[in-house]
């Protein structure tokens, strides 16, 4: 009688064992549709409107830039540079260690990289100081770390004393005391 209950202890076992089995295999269905949208990684934007913002170095205030529109992309993998779009216009007043302003630029697009600390503008993008020196070009670069504009497009650039214009870029310093033109084609 030992051996009928333990058999049919085991084929009670041996049955649940099967339909426990069967259970999870029927129930771990993977949907690769369902899988990749619960996995997918995507951009965080975050966009604001009547933008105000100080930039500051070492303490000290380094310019105020004001833009009707800023939109902030954090990208959905982490070798992709985090950046800012100001698409409708940017306005930047640069001002001295004095907190004089010596210096304004006009964009009618911009682009801040986070991790370089650059901005790349384009579209008409104009850099005028105090004096009425004035720095004209397509596209241009600002390198917030070393207070310089630069680009290897056409750029012009005119003071009171002398117009210059050049095909194959510039590099200038942020207040326009330096501007120093690749292969300059008129000088007037």
């Amino acid at each position: 009688m030992t051996n009928n209950v333990t058999r049919s202890i085991q084929q009670y076992f041996s049955i649940a064992a099967l339909c426990i089995s069967c259970f999870f295999l029927w129930s771990c269905e993977n949907d690769p549709k369902v899988i990749n949208a619960l996995t997918k990684k995507v951009d965080e934007v975050e966009e604001a409107r009547q933008i105000e913002s100080f930039i500051s170095q070492e303490g000290k205030m380094k310019a105020r830039l004001t833009a009707p529109v800023m939109i902030r992309m954090t990208p959905r993998y982490s070798t992709d540079t985090p950046y800012v779009e100001f698409p409708k216009n940017l306005h930047v007043d640069f001002y001295n260690d004095s907190l004089v302003k010596e210096t304004r630029l006009d964009s009618k697009y911009g682009k801040y990289y986070e991790t370089y600390n650059k901005v790349y503008l384009r579209d008409s993008v104009v850099v005028i100081t105090l004096k009425g020196d004035t720095l004209k070009s397509p596209d241009l670069w600002w390198d917030q770390n070393r207070g310089i504009f630069y680009t290897d497009k056409y750029a012009e650039y005119r003071s009171k004393d002398q117009q210059v214009q050049g095909h194959r870029g510039l590099q200038a310093t942020q207040d326009l005391k330096t501007v120093t033109f690749i292969e300059p084609t008129a000088l007037l």
